[in-house]
């Protein structure tokens, strides 16, 4: 597959996992509609690599690679699972939004990919500034809306870091798949201890729109959202591939709408504005300048 076709796999495949993140709780807990996600993407990557004939490097950095992807899948899809009790998936999808930005100034520190420029650090206060408006909106959606808020912003932190760290990492020979089967190796057993020391019961009945969710999430979400971003992330610089959630979270928004009944709040819209602003300017400021200065003197 081509690097643009999986980059807009990835854009259209993250914009319904909020939603169907949402709907595989439903009745039985945010803890086994991810663990059970999860095990189910074991399994289906494990008979993927089979069919494949990839096999699974297991040398020092892809040990690591391995491990930077699993600890980055367990703490920010853990943190994404249980923030979907408190805030509307369209939510979810704008907070991660903010993913560029994190990413960005953690790419300059550790990787020195691009400096951080005026345009970037005002970007990265208007990102914050549509943060502070989408806190100020939480407020219509009940006391506990602050907790998913909070959730979502340790869930992008973990995120851009363990993007940053396969990219320090450098294992390029690692096929994109064996990173998604290596990460969840690692997430798996963190999510069933999780599980264990949570005592939580298995559910007597699992509704059918939770099963089909888990089973989408399974199968689209994990193995093959995971293997084209691992894949994503091989060819683009970090940055740009996490400018993915520029174009999700409007998209995510409406379906959470039209499928979700959640209503579209102003501050929600005024929110997500501004942190697309923020990215937008975040990413292209410095060339957007660049190019009004080159043609005003040319």
């Amino acid at each position: 597959m081509s690097v643009p076709a999986a980059y807009i796999s990835i854009v259209l495949i993250w914009s319904t996992t909020p939603l169907a993140i949402q709907w595989s709780g439903d009745e039985v807990g945010y803890l086994f509609g991810i663990t059970s996600r999860m095990l189910l993407g074991v399994v289906v990557g494990l008979l993927a690599a089979a069919l494949l004939s990839i096999r699974l490097p297991w040398h020092s950095a892809a040990r690591r690679t391995y491990l930077a992807a699993g600890l980055g899948l367990f703490f920010a899809m853990t943190s994404v699972y249980w923030s979907s009790q408190f805030i509307p998936s369209g939510w979810m999808s704008v907070l991660f939004g903010l993913a560029p930005i994190i990413t960005g100034v953690m790419a300059t520190l550790w990787l020195a990919e691009k400096a951080l420029t005026f345009s970037r650090i005002f970007g990265m206060l208007l990102g914050l500034a549509g943060l502070a408006m989408m806190l100020l909106g939480s407020q219509t959606l009940g006391p506990q809306a602050a907790y998913g808020i909070a959730g979502m912003v340790f869930s992008v932190i973990a995120y851009s870091a363990s993007a940053v760290a396969i990219k320090r990492i450098a294992a390029d020979d690692v096929p994109a798949l064996a990173t998604t089967i290596g990460g969840l190796f690692v997430t798996v057993p963190l999510l069933l201890g999780l599980y264990i020391v949570h005592g939580e019961p298995l559910p007597a009945r699992v509704p059918p729109r939770a099963i089909v969710a888990i089973v989408y999430l399974g199968i689209i979400g994990s193995v093959l959202g995971f293997a084209l971003y691992y894949y994503v992330l091989k060819h683009v610089d970090t940055t740009r591939v996490a400018l993915i959630t520029v174009i999700t979270p409007v998209i995510a928004l409406l379906l959470g709408h039209l499928l979700n009944g959640e209503a579209i709040q102003t501050e929600a819209m005024t929110g997500t504005a501004a942190i697309l602003a923020g990215l937008l300017l975040f990413e292209y400021g410095q060339k957007a300048g660049e190019w009004l200065r080159d043609t005003m003197t040319g």
